[in-house]
């Protein structure tokens, strides 16, 4: 039995989509058994006999994480390690879900899974402590680092940024910060192919869409392709996408500056070719699954 911890969340509810739309038999939770509490993850899994478990459940603001630190560390450092261990315990194969955010952003080339990790927030902190907890205490694990990602369920950037640019007349947007959006169908497609393979080695795998952009730069296409889709009314066909610098637009959480992931070692793997992230976001406008209302 597959269970998907966090279901309710972007990513998870779009994992348990696809799981659905094949046929494939599966369990869910989210906050109704706390991560925090072995026993009660324990209990859950010897219950349901799980073979697989897709943790998609984390701490994920970045800005707040860096003053609410004790319980960042308690979703992303004990909720894993709690999992990991349960895990191990009744021999499942664990899917943990990490993020770009390990990295410090020097440097300006893509990073493959072996670099050093050199978090520079309270939320990468946790991430990076977390995934050590998993490589602790399981032996069966793949984590998966992605970044940048967006989909149909809850708040993203794609949303605010449509909602934004139909309500002002102007918009700023950094564009010194580098990464690689990322579509929550492409990941969950991939963490599907991954279980229905069984034969994929574990370790450290980096899935993210194909492409290097800023946020800027994202901002534009997504105004292009909203327009297309008829997303984007008259104010925000005239509303104007200006440049900025981190400096000019500071937060609570240093972000990295470079954060593009290298997804050879995935692809090779798999044996796909992930798509560029301009095809997906296309994807993503043109669906019927497409959430109006977060844009109003």
């Amino acid at each position: 039995m597959i269970w998907v911890i966090g279901y309710k969340g972007m990513l998870g509810s779009e994992i348990c989509r696809q799981l659905t739309e094949n046929n494939i038999q599966f369990v869910r939770s989210d906050v109704d058994v706390d991560i925090t509490d072995i026993e009660a993850l324990d209990q859950f899994a010897k219950c349901w006999a799980v073979t697989w478990i897709i943790n998609c459940a984390a701490y994920t603001a970045v800005d707040k994480a860096e003053s609410d630190i004790e319980l960042a560390h308690k979703l992303n450092v004990d909720g894993p390690a709690n999992i990991a261990k349960v895990a191990k315990k009744y021999g499942a194969r664990l899917i943990h879900i990490s993020t770009d955010y390990v990295f410090d952003g020097t440097g300006d080339t893509p990073r493959t899974e072996d670099m050093p990790v050199a978090p520079i927030g309270v939320y990468g902190v946790t991430k990076a402590k977390g995934e050590e907890a998993v490589r602790n205490n399981t032996d069966k694990y793949y984590i998966l680092r992605t970044a940048w990602l967006y989909g149909w369920a809850g708040k993203n950037f794609v949303y605010t940024m449509i909602r934004a640019m139909n309500t002002h007349e102007a918009v700023k947007v950094v564009n010194d910060q580098k990464g690689t959006p990322t579509f929550a169908g492409d990941l969950a497609k991939v963490i599907l192919q991954i279980i229905d393979d069984k034969t994929v080695p574990y370790g450290t795998y980096h899935v993210t869409d194909l492409g290097e952009i800023t946020w800027w730069d994202f901002t534009n296409e997504i105004k292009k392709q909203g327009i297309e889709a008829g997303w984007i009314n008259e104010k925000g066909k005239n509303c104007v996408v200006n440049p900025c610098t981190t400096d000019e637009y500071p937060t609570p959480a240093k972000r990295p500056a470079y954060s593009v992931l290298s997804k050879d070692k995935i692809q090779k793997t798999l044996g796909i070719t992930l798509p560029d992230w301009k095809e997906s976001l296309k994807v993503f406008l043109d669906s019927e699954m497409f959430d109006k209302e977060r844009i109003q």
